[in-house]
């Protein structure tokens, strides 16, 4: 049914967009659409430079393939992110597991945060 609703809106969004215009007759916004509102905002200036090429590859990566691929670790071993490092070099750029999740949150929060 998702995929039915989705072609006829043609935009390539989250399970989240397709019920907000659903039920609450609000925009649908692609994917690339959201990433690109976290870029304007500038939010990653809080990391440092190589944690804010992993922020922005991870948001590629949700523009790209969903929000679902970009919660599990196992990303961190693919491209491009196994250019800046290894899975544990990338966590230990955020100050361990713990930042690196929540991070990864506030990331997830700045993707659905309203425009």
């Amino acid at each position: 049914m998702f995929d039915d609703f989705k072609q006829a809106i043609d935009k390539e969004m989250d399970v989240f967009d397709l019920i907000c215009h659903t039920a609450f007759d609000q925009p649908p916004l692609s994917r690339a659409e959201r990433a690109n509102n976290v870029k304007k905002r500038n939010y990653f200036t809080q990391y440092g430079e190589t944690a804010q090429k992993v922020l922005n590859a991870l948001l590629d990566k949700y523009a790209d393939e969903g929000i679902e691929n970009i919660e599990d670790m196992k990303i961190l071993q693919v491209n491009p992110f196994d250019e800046i490092g290894s899975p544990v070099e990338i966590v230990k750029m955020f100050g361990g597991k713990k930042q690196y999740l929540q991070a990864l949150n506030e990331l997830e929060q700045q993707i659905y945060k309203a425009a």
